[in-house]
């Protein structure tokens, strides 16, 4: 006799605060810009975003797609900072006379790597864009049909490039959203090559040129990384502050002026920081509770969180915060350690509801027959609690 347990929804509230008062949300918060988008680096939350999937022209942030395959060559080890690149005439010619950002590289010259990849991002080169995607791809024009493929690769599903520098083409398009995917994934695949982003100055050629990133000059903790500007797109500015353990990047773009782009950078990172906190609740492996099990030869097993749990929420809503493990049960023998048998849902005023799976946190073998029958008898004359 082996009857079906009997199933029940059982609610555990972890952080349930007595005489809870609705929290605050973040006080919303305008801005200036056309398209913007604010996120946590850890848990990825979204703490602001406006037309942040509206397509707009990038102008100089591509030029993160372009140092993101240069950093994947160099990662490979297919090439070297020491590696010297020739400059060619169609480079050299495309953006010569062009009025655009130069690192001033001088035709039929040869440049190294790491010169380069600085002429990108302290100088905002364009001539040092095509150098480098020649020697990528041949031509500048196979390189941005790669960059376009590598980008939808990472998520970045809005996008299509045209050329490696950001140069005004009515095709060059992409999101602050997808920038924002691309800016993370630099600071997560290449730690070792992403600080060149905060160097404030490059010399070339005698030529000293600043880096043009205006949080790199006000704003505590700011490290990176790219701005642009163009007249259909006006300014822009992918950036990224840490603080602490803590890391926000922020895409905007389309503001009026240089000016503009600098005070209103800051205005929201320092808002970002000062309404948003991120709280840790749950390593891998902590013990969350315990459930009841149908037929095993353990009367419980432990629900452990099989994620590490850290979540963003606005200040104020703390103290809102409830954290339900749901399950059914009992959970029916055998069980294997580490099976997902629940989930942890946490909700609070402000925020989306998160959840994290729940694992077995031991193995649990089933009862033989002998047991399975009393337990069964049992279960039939004094019922569930007997």
């Amino acid at each position: 006799m082996n009857p079906l347990p009997p199933i029940r929804l059982l609610v555990l509230a972890l952080c349930l605060v007595v005489a809870v008062r609705p929290a605050a949300q973040a006080e919303p918060l305008e801005t200036s810009a056309r398209q913007a988008i604010i996120l946590d680096y850890r848990t990825g939350a979204i703490l602001l975003e406006k037309n942040a999937d509206e397509l707009m022209a990038p102008s100089s942030m591509s030029k993160l797609m372009t140092a993101y395959l240069v950093f994947e060559k160099l990662k490979e080890g297919s090439w070297k900072m020491d590696d010297r690149l020739p400059v060619s005439e169609t480079s050299w010619k495309r953006h010569f006379k062009s009025g655009g950002s130069l690192m001033f590289l001088p035709v039929g010259s040869e440049a190294k790597v790491s010169d380069l990849i600085r002429g990108v991002i302290i100088q905002s080169g364009n001539d040092a864009c095509s150098v480098l995607a020649e020697a990528h791809s041949g031509t500048e024009e196979a390189f941005a049909e790669f960059a376009t493929r590598r980008a939808r690769d990472l998520g970045m599903r809005n996008t299509t490039l045209r050329n490696a520098s950001g140069w005004p083409d009515p095709e060059h398009l992409t999101t602050a959203r997808d920038l924002s995917i691309l800016a993370r994934r630099l600071i997560t695949d290449f730690p070792e090559y992403f600080p060149i982003y905060s160097e404030r100055e490059f010399v070339f050629n005698n030529i000293k040129q600043g880096n043009r990133n205006p949080l790199l000059y006000g704003v505590s903790g700011a490290d990176g990384l790219k701005t642009g500007h163009t007249e259909l797109a006006g300014y822009g500015l992918v950036g990224t502050v840490k603080r602490g353990e803590r890391r926000l990047i922020m895409v905007i773009n389309g503001l009026k002026s240089m000016k503009d782009r600098a005070e209103e950078s800051q205005r929201l990172i320092e808002w970002a920081y000062r309404e948003f906190e991120n709280y840790a609740l749950f390593k891998v492996g902590d013990v969350v509770t315990d459930a009841e099990v149908w037929l095993g030869e353990q009367a419980t097993i432990p629900l452990v969180a099989a994620e590490r749990l850290e979540v963003t929420m606005p200040r104020r809503a703390r103290q809102g915060m409830k954290v339900t493990a749901v399950y059914t049960g009992p959970i029916a023998a055998p069980i294997r350690r580490g099976e997902v048998v629940g989930k942890l849902v946490i909700t609070a005023p402000g925020i989306e509801t998160v959840e994290l799976p729940l694992a077995a946190g031991a193995d649990v073998a089933k009862l033989g027959v002998i047991g399975r029958i009393s337990t069964a008898l049992r279960h039939i004359l004094w019922g569930p609690k007997g």
